[in-house]
């Protein structure tokens, strides 16, 4: 005998077998019991999910002499010609190849007789959304009184394309898309009968990539069965199959794109298209591993939703440390626009490419997504101790054309001592007016006082080999501009800064206005390292 097929071999015969669509299997054996069979069904759902094997189990449980429990018996003579496909009774018909009035007019042509055997003549049409408008119009008078021993059963994928007169004519059963769990424990029982063995890794994956479909799963586990003929089928081996990725690659890459790293993130993609992976596959994987990093870094309890081994959760976990929500969601924006942009293109890795390349620069991009991706490497930077100055925001002229001649200002007088006191006592104020990456070297500030000659005096204190670099930081040029700037329009004068930096290892927090005390003083606590 020639070989089966997994998914043709192991296809559900009576209702016990099916899994993952119970809120219908439960509806029509109730139906079947309590003799309140319908005269016209809509399954509906994506592909693999038992549309037409539930229509055959029905049109087989309606006619069975021996109905057990809601179920067909197996044993008599109807079951077995509807089985092997030889009853008269259970009417057979592809939409997406007979589309046309002709082919509806001859079943409505045939309803007019009854069964030969059996209670019922069961027409199951296939990808019934296939229909011509002329079609659906031919059926429709017939699908709406039809004789009593007739029932339709209209399974489609696309349940949007038919006419909503079908729709109201039908009872409808929207299939889900089987879960997870539910396909690779059918997997594994499977594989047993076969006396195959396979790694339990190795079968979720494959569950995972059928997309909640039966019979997706069954035909990629019989495709990777069939290359490793003979062996133990490994988790890698499938990975090999399928032309997937390993999620090592995936943390390698997100931390190369954390950093910026554009060349380290462009190897491995080469890497990964020298091992002649499939390039869609690698979009659709590494997005759904960004997935799972966002639903851990948004609840602490997300076992169940993730569906893996408490080891990979732990890494996971591990790795969501490292990057915020919101530039998750970003990456995930930008990897979903590019699997669509991909599926039809000839230079996939090109499009890859200017992904990665948006991913790792997200000042490239000028959306509110990238702007924020860019607000948390800028505060990474300043963590680091790395200095960052923002840009002077350019001035804008109102009332004027571009080629008007600016305004001169008159100069501002210069502050006299116990002005400049009294900005050391309200330092807080001007700290709140600050931009944040200057603000957070300004947090080393030990000391604000003044001096003789009127000046105003920011003391850091910066022991040697402490690390401390806000004093050197604050006394550039353009950043005592800023500081100056902002004082200038609180007081309306202008005030000298100078920048002195302790090294000596004694505290100079003895004089008259400690800035660690007005942080205090608001409840904000400073930390300061070790010498």
């Amino acid at each position: 005998m020639s070989y089966m097929a997994l998914y043709r071999k192991f296809r559900p015969q009576t209702f016990d077998d099916v899994k993952g669509q119970d809120h219908i299997v439960t509806t029509l054996q109730n139906q079947i019991k309590s003799d309140r069979i319908g005269h016209a069904y809509l399954f509906t759902g994506t592909r693999g999910t038992g549309k037409t094997t539930i229509a055959k189990i029905l049109a087989r449980t309606i006619n069975c002499e021996n109905p057990v429990n809601g179920c067909p018996c197996m044993e008599c003579q109807t079951c077995k010609s509807i089985t092997a496909g030889n009853s008269m009774n259970v009417i057979e018909m592809d939409a997406a190849s007979n589309n046309g009035v002709d082919s509806i007019r001859q079943i409505v042509e045939e309803v007019a007789y009854p069964p030969t055997e059996g209670k019922y003549k069961v027409y199951i049409i296939d990808e019934v959304h296939m229909l011509s408008t002329g079609a659906f119009n031919a059926l429709l008078k017939t699908l709406e009184e039809p004789p009593s021993y007739v029932v339709f059963i209209l399974a489609t994928t696309e349940v949007h394309k038919i006419p909503i007169t079908i729709l109201s004519r039908c009872q409808r059963y929207d299939f889900h898309r089987i879960s997870i769990d539910t396909i690779a424990a059918r997997l594994q029982e499977l594989m047993v009968k076969e006396g195959i063995e396979v790694e339990e890794k190795a079968i979720r994956y494959i569950a995972k990539a059928a997309d909640g479909s039966m019979r997706d799963g069954l035909s990629l586990l019989d495709q990777c069965i069939a290359f490793y003929i003979g062996q133990t089928l490994t988790y890698d081996n499938v990975l090999k199959v399928l032309g997937a990725i390993d999620t090592e690659v995936f943390s390698r890459l997100l931390r190369n794109i954390i950093d910026g790293n554009v060349t380290s993130a462009i190897t491995i993609l080469e890497e990964i298209i020298t091992q002649g992976r499939d390039l869609n596959q690698f979009v659709v994987d590494f997005t759904w591993y960004l997935r799972n990093l966002m639903l851990i870094k948004s609840s602490e309890d997300m076992e169940d939703a993730l569906e893996m081994s408490s080891d990979n959760l732990a890494l996971l976990k591990e790795e969501a440390k490292m990057v915020d929500t919101e530039v998750l969601m970003r990456y995930i924006q930008v990897l979903s626009a590019l699997s669509n942009d991909i599926k039809y293109a000839s230079q996939k890795r090109v499009l890859i490419e200017i992904a990665l390349i948006k991913l790792c620069k997200p000042q490239m991009e000028p959306d509110i997504s990238a702007l924020n991706n860019r607000m948390v490497n800028l505060e990474k930077k300043v963590e680091e101790g790395v200095p960052v100055v923002m840009a002077a925001p350019q001035q804008v002229q109102t009332g004027a054309t571009p080629s008007a001649a600016p305004v001169k200002k008159e100069p501002l007088p210069a502050a006299v001592p116990e002005e400049v006191k009294k900005i050391a006592q309200s330092w807080g104020s001007v700290m709140g007016k600050l931009p944040v990456n200057i603000k957070m070297y300004l947090k080393e500030v030990t000391t604000v006082t003044t001096n003789e000659s009127g000046d105003l005096v920011l003391i850091f204190d910066q022991p040697e080999g402490s690390g401390r670099m806000g004093g050197d930081f604050v006394n550039r040029p353009e950043v005592l501009a800023e500081i100056s700037a902002v004082i200038e329009q609180m007081l309306q004068k202008t005030v000298n800064i100078k920048v002195e930096i302790n090294s000596s290892g004694v505290s100079s927090q003895n004089t008259k206005t400690d800035v660690r005390d007005f942080f205090a003083s608001v409840g904000i606590e400073i930390e300061q390292d070790e010498d």
